[in-house]
């Protein structure tokens, strides 16, 4: 199976090009927005789990992780999820417009704070106010993996992923970063974005030390990271 190339809805380029070309202060929003996102996708497979405990057999452990690659400016956000298919790629990144796409260009430009856009339905698309270019590596567990890649520039593609190490079940969100939103690789940076400087128990790690998981006290997708102080 090739690399097939997908044109996003045409809101959804308009709204990546309002991320993209306008400033914005507060881009830290893009990890909580993720962070929110995967918390979802946890939620999914432990309620799927409760009425088909099988559904965990391709991955007991949930969690999520973010995994700062310095020698390759990457910034990888891991969860053990509820995972996409292939369609749910192609609809869910690019081809299906939320309903909150129009509304939430409409509040941009009427002088509205880009920290809502999880309000919209639309959080995912954050990501481009770091990432020169996004790539999502995803199994569902009734599907292959496939990697979804997209630079925004009006077209995104799925590839059946043959050269990646099985997932298991999840998502791994893969943002390669612009030259000058590297401070997002730093603890420091990372840990405040998030704002999660009061856990002290909670780290994150380098990658060339160890992968530490965020929910090691309690589990992170149980907290509405939107609503922290």
């Amino acid at each position: 199976m090739a690399t097939e190339s997908f044109g996003f809805q045409a809101e959804i380029s308009q709204l990546l090009d309002l991320i993209i070309n306008t400033f914005y202060s507060n881009k830290e929003i893009f990890l909580r927005e993720i962070i929110s996102n995967a918390s979802d996708a946890l939620d999914k497979i432990r309620y799927a789990s409760l009425t088909d405990p099988t559904a965990l057999d391709s991955e007991k452990e949930l969690y999520i992780r973010i995994i700062p690659d310095k020698e390759n400016k990457l910034l990888i956000i891991r969860d053990t999820g509820v995972g996409m298919t292939k369609a749910d790629m192609v609809n869910n990144l690019g081809t299906i417009a939320k309903s909150g796409t129009k509304g939430f260009m409409e509040a941009l430009t009427s002088g509205a704070d880009i920290s809502m856009i999880g309000q919209f339905g639309v959080g995912f698309y954050s990501a481009y106010l770091v990432a020169e270019r996004v790539q999502v590596v995803s199994k569902h567990n009734d599907d292959e993996q496939y990697i979804w890649e997209s630079a925004a520039g009006g077209t995104f593609t799925i590839t059946p992923d043959t050269v990646n190490p099985p997932l298991g079940r999840g998502s791994e969100i893969r943002l390669y970063l612009k030259e000058d939103q590297l401070e997002y690789l730093e603890e420091k940076k990372i840990k405040k974005a998030l704002r999660l400087e009061y856990l002290e128990e909670k780290k994150i790690k380098e990658q060339e030390t160890s992968n530490e998981e965020l929910n090691k006290t309690k589990p992170i997708w149980t907290r509405n990271l939107r609503r922290l102080p």
